[in-house]
C-alpha cells in the first residue's frame, strides 16, 4: 500500500493555472498534489555568444527552491554564493527537455529564459517544472505571436515529466516524498506528445533493478505523460 493511498498507477491530483505573473510574456503555476512550482518565462533580445550571427534562438531555465519549501529552512544558495550540483542538473535538464520540442531557427536570434521556483515540495519538483515549464513556454510565444514577431509557433510538440519508482517491490508512478525516500528505484521519464524520449534517469537506490522493471517503469511513465499532456492542451485551449 502506498503511503498516500494510491493505486501503483495513479498520479497526483495535477493543475496547470496560466497567466499568474503580471510581467512575464507567459506563466504557469503547477501542481503535482503537495508539490507547487512557478514557471515563468521571459523573452530577451539576445543569444549566447555562441549563436551570434547565425539565426537561431536559443531556449535555457534556471531552477531554484525557496527557502521553506521543504519541512525545514534552506539557507537561499545566493547567500551561499554558488548553486549546488543538484540545482545545475535540474536546470539543465529543464532546458534540454525544451530545446527538444523548439525550432530553434524559427525562434530567430532571440532567447526565452524559464524559471522555475519551488514554492512548495513534495517530491517530484523537476518532473512538474518540465511540465508545467512548457505551458509557459507555449503563452510567450502566443505573446510572441500577437505582437507580430513570430508568424508561427516555432513549438513542434508537448513535453512534459514525471517520476516513477519502485516501492515496496512495486512499480508506482509520481513518486511522493514519502514514497521517493524510501524507493528501492528511483528514475525520471521526459517524453514528447508524440511519445519521443527525451530523457531517463534511473537509479537503483538498494538492488539493482532488472530490465522488465524498467519496462514496467517506462510503461508507467508513458501513461503519466498521455495524461499531463492532456492537461497541457486543456490549460492552452
Amino acid at each position: 500500500m502506498r503511503p498516500s493511498g494510491r493505486a501503483p498507477h495513479e498520479m497526483r491530483a495535477v493543475s496547470l493555472e496560466r497567466g499568474v505573473i503580471k510581467h512575464a510574456e507567459g506563466s504557469c503555476l503547477v501542481k503535482f498534489g503537495d508539490t507547487h512550482v512557478l514557471c515563468t518565462a521571459s523573452l530577451e533580445e539576445r543569444v549566447p555568444p555562441f549563436l551570434k550571427g547565425k539565426g537561431a534562438g536559443w531556449v535555457t531555465a534556471e531552477y531554484g527552491m525557496l527557502p521553506r519549501s521543504t519541512h525545514e529552512r534552506m539557507r537561499r544558495e545566493a547567500a551561499q554564493g554558488k548553486q549546488s550540483g543538484r540545482t545545475q542538473e535540474i536546470q539543465r535538464l529543464i532546458g534540454r527537455s525544451l530545446r527538444s520540442v523548439v525550432d530553434m531557427k524559427l525562434l530567430g536570434e532571440r532567447q526565452i529564459s524559464i524559471d522555475c521556483d519551488v514554492l512548495q515540495a513534495d517530491g517530484g519538483t523537476r518532473t512538474a517544472s518540465i511540465t508545467g515549464a512548457w505551458v509557459a513556454l507555449h503563452d510567450c510565444i502566443q505573446w510572441m505571436i500577437a505582437r507580430n514577431m513570430l508568424t508561427v509557433s516555432p513549438i513542434k510538440d508537448h513535453v512534459a515529466a514525471i517520476s516513477c519508482g519502485i516501492y515496496r517491490g512495486v512499480p508506482v508512478a509520481d513518486l511522493d516524498y514519502a514514497e521517493d525516500s524510501e524507493a528501492d528505484t528511483d528514475a525520471n521519464f521526459v517524453i514528447t506528445g508524440k511519445g519521443g524520449i527525451c530523457e531517463i534517469q534511473g537509479t537503483a537506490e538498494a538492488e539493482p533493478f532488472s530490465e522488465e522493471e524498467l519496462t514496467q517503469l517506462l510503461g508507467l511513465a508513458k501513461t503519466s505523460i498521455a495524461h499531463l499532456v492532456e492537461r497541457q492542451k486543456q490549460a492552452v485551449a
